[in-house]
């Protein structure tokens, strides 16, 4: 069965043209610095209620009516208010989505599939999966890299401190005395007199890179040359690349199991992907299948899609089960991510440490240097 995606696309941009521009308003809704009132979290459970109530028979409308009474924020009793009344109105729900900003395009198509196909109950709780999916992987993420950033500063703050405080204390001594400085030691004086003068500016820029980051990460360019540099970092690009990786894989099980075409999922997920290499890649693939290719011919050769994913998609295509091999890939990818950001923590940590070590061990060796020189001068 087919779906004119293209018709609903435009409404959707139309709905939308009288704000910001459509890129922008999409990358607004995926990242925020501060948090949000319709977060990824609250969307996990807002499709996994309303998916819980719909499944026991209980129809849209009194279904939101109970998550709505269930909320002990006025806001987000309002929020769900709203929702209520545009069903009241008579429009569908995918219809009432489409007017709030706090939802993306990938749930709006994603609903309006499950109402034309009759499947909406099924379609709440594939987007509740998918988003349980995405804050699983934050977490991934963030528990990989506390402890490492943790240490980092810790790292930054002690050797700041030695440059700043140990090393001109040395320095006066080595003034007086008027010692012969080994290369190693002028090096570290100049570093710490380099954080002496422009420390402080270092410290304010950082501060407004920190203050303008939300103002920066909605500027297309931006946002593209951060992507493929985080593509390029060793370890980490790897597993960026299977974090996106998984959230697409799971977005075509989705849609492919509402029965839209292969063509049309292209189109809708390289749209919500937020991550410019695999959306460009996707809009590769999307080209070549307009050209006549199968999806497996279209994802060969392009370096974000892997050798594996190349051939079960093709044996998808002889068997018929896109469904299910996107499934298993997604269920692989989910597998790779939480034992990539083990590894990723567990290398972090004494890759830090050992760093930290030798820095503070080449910082104590040229200042002890040149005072086997002033030793034998007082001798």
């Amino acid at each position: 069965m087919g779906f004119k995606l293209d018709n609903t696309v435009s409404a959707k941009t139309n709905s939308s043209s009288t704000g910001k521009s459509g890129l922008t308003a999409l990358l607004e809704k995926e990242i925020t610095l501060f948090g949000k009132s319709f977060s990824n979290k609250k969307k996990e459970d807002f499709y996994t209620e309303l998916s819980v109530l719909l499944k026991a028979g209980i129809h849209l409308k009194e279904a939101l009516t109970l998550i709505e009474e269930n909320q002990k924020k006025e806001k987000q009793q309002l929020f769900y208010h709203d929702l209520v009344d545009g069903l009241v109105s008579g429009h569908n729900l995918s219809e009432v989505v489409q007017e709030k900003s706090e939802f993306t395009e990938y749930e709006y198509h994603s609903l309006k599939i499950g109402e034309e196909t009759g499947t909406i109950a099924e379609v709440v709780t594939e987007l509740g999966r998918f988003f349980a999916g995405k804050n699983e992987q934050r977490r991934n993420l963030v528990n990989a890299l506390t402890y490492p950033i943790i240490i980092l500063i810790t790292a930054v703050v002690v050797v700041t401190f030695m440059l700043r405080m140990v090393v001109p204390m040395f320095q006066d001594i080595f003034r007086q005395n008027k010692v012969d400085l080994p290369w190693i030691t002028e090096v570290i004086i100049s570093a710490s007199d380099f954080i002496g003068t422009y420390g402080w500016w270092i410290v304010f820029s950082v501060f407004l890179l920190l203050v303008f980051q939300k103002r920066f990460t909605t500027k297309k360019w931006f946002k593209r040359r951060k992507d493929y540099l985080v593509l390029r970092l060793p370890y980490v690009g790897k597993f960026m690349k299977s974090v996106y990786l998984a959230q697409f894989t799971q977005a075509i099980t989705l849609l492919t199991s509402s029965k839209l075409p292969v063509l049309n999922s292209i189109q809708l997920v390289g749209r919500m992907i937020d991550f410019y290499p695999l959306r460009e890649a996707l809009s590769q693939v999307e080209e070549r299948i307009k050209q006549g290719k199968g999806l497996s011919d279209s994802l060969k050769g392009n370096t974000m899609f892997d050798h594996r994913m190349v051939s079960l998609v093709k044996v998808a295509e002889e068997t018929n089960q896109t469904e299910f091999i996107f499934d298993r890939l997604n269920q692989q990818y989910n597998i790779e991510i939480q034992q990539k950001s083990k590894l990723l923590s567990t290398l972090m940590e004494p890759l830090i440490i050992l760093i930290v070590g030798i820095l503070v061990g080449v910082i104590l060796v040229a200042m002890y240097l040149p005072m086997f020189k002033l030793g034998s001068v007082l001798g």
